[in-house]
């Protein structure tokens, strides 16, 4: 999986936001707002990557369980994918 390329993250005040730009703005007319740790794995899926790996690179950055990584991970995937945000 992979971020689309209409859709930026952008830093207001102290939260981040993901819109969407260009002609996938027509579609999604909203934002997703997020934390550190959702600013973190928005940045892992700038290149192809999966569940797996996120979790990995999730577990190095934060002190946090591997089960608990993964719910958080999949939860936030699901939501950027029912946005249309990734491939």
């Amino acid at each position: 999986m992979k971020r689309k390329n209409d859709f930026i993250i952008r830093k207001v005040a102290e939260q981040y936001v993901i819109v969407a730009v260009g002609e996938e703005s027509k579609r999604f007319n909203g934002m997703i707002k997020v934390n550190t740790s959702g600013a973190f794995i928005w940045d892992l899926l700038e290149t192809e990557t999966n569940i797996d790996s996120i979790v990995k690179s999730i577990l190095v950055k934060y002190d946090i369980n591997e089960k608990i990584a993964r719910t958080d991970a999949e939860k936030f995937i699901g939501v950027l994918k029912d946005a249309g945000a990734i491939e």
